[in-house]
């Protein structure tokens, strides 16, 4: 099958990549590799999947450009069968100092995806959304009823991302499914996230910090489901037209994240606080009742096994991941 992925030289992105180059079909990236992080991680992620592209009789094909390049994505997309739509300008507090930015991208380059998707009758679209639409919460856990209020530009650019998702579906017939993400995490993940922060800390005999009291809650959700349930929408259409949360049901505080990382690496290190960062959800906690409904969704990692083995990973690739010590 071609499958064309936006953003796939990303974190999430890579992932469904390199797992559907790995089972035999043809998979086309674009991504634009903007250095919002090191884009060293995007070449390991681009070598991964075409690693796997040559072992699993697949195909892999990178073309480095933009989802707001109309005639580039017609042109991929005519080629297409499956569009996963992952690309986005990520980063919850950049997109309070940039929210004209997260706009064009976010939103205008899903629309630029969806109308050529209807144009070339793809057969799905597969787009990524967040926990971030929910903002304030008024209940937990959050179930796709709990209203949408997100509290930064990024919330709000999900939000119209799935919405225009779920509206191409319903005018135009265009076979949808959007996926709000709960926090992902595991290898190769953005480096400027907290968990990869409190790893590199105390590797490098430093407390880890927290922005706040610590008493922020999040669902943390494994990539290997995340990739899973992508994948399965490769084919499966049950889940047409709809929105629904993917995430791990396992919902921890960030002072006991903290202590986990710690005592898994040295139980001696201080916690460090600092001011809290605006623009960050107090809570996040998914209901995937739904997903398991529809789609049979069960996480499969939870956060004390899922932080071991990023761990160990982040030690065998510390050469190239660490900005530490690939900056020393």
């Amino acid at each position: 099958m071609n499958v064309l992925v936006t953003g796939g030289a990303g974190f999430i992105g890579g992932h469904i990549s390199e797992q559907l180059a790995a089972n035999g079909h043809q998979i086309t990236v674009i991504d634009k590799f903007v250095p919002y992080y090191d884009l060293g991680i995007k070449d390991r992620n681009v070598e991964a999947a075409r690693r796997a592209a040559e072992q699993g009789d697949g195909s892999y094909t990178l073309v480095e450009g933009s989802i707001n390049d109309t005639e580039l994505v017609n042109e991929l997309v005519a080629e297409a069968d499956v569009i996963y739509h992952q690309a986005a300008q990520a980063g919850v507090r950049e997109s309070v100092e940039q929210p004209e930015t997260v706009n064009e991208y976010n939103v205008d380059g899903t629309v630029t995806i969806l109308e050529a998707a209807r144009k070339h009758d793809v057969s799905r679209v597969v787009v990524a959304s967040s926990s971030s639409v929910y903002g304030k919460p008024e209940y937990l856990p959050y179930d796709e009823d709990h209203p949408t209020t997100p509290v930064s530009p990024y919330g709000v650019s999900k939000l119209a991302t799935e919405q225009y998702a779920r509206v191409y579906n319903e005018i135009y017939g265009l076979p949808t499914v959007s996926l709000r993400y709960f926090t992902v995490y595991g290898p190769r993940m953005r480096p400027n996230m907290a968990m990869t922060n409190f790893v590199s800390r105390c590797l490098h005999d430093e407390p880890p910090v927290i922005y706040g009291t610590g008493e922020q809650t999040r669902d943390f959700t494994y990539v290997d489901d995340i990739r899973r349930v992508n994948e399965q929408l490769l084919t499966d259409d049950s889940a047409d037209g709809e929105i629904m949360n993917v995430g791990s049901t396992d919902n921890i505080d960030i002072r006991t994240l903290a202590e986990v990382i710690r005592d898994e690496i040295d139980p001696s290190l201080e916690i460090v606080y600092d001011d809290a960062r605006t623009g960050d959800a107090e809570h996040t906690h998914s209901d995937v009742s739904k997903a398991n409904e529809l789609l049979g969704y069960k996480p499969t990692v939870d956060i004390r096994e899922g932080v071991r083995k990023f761990i160990d990973w982040y030690h065998e690739n510390r050469e190239w991941y660490d900005p530490l010590v690939r900056n020393s």
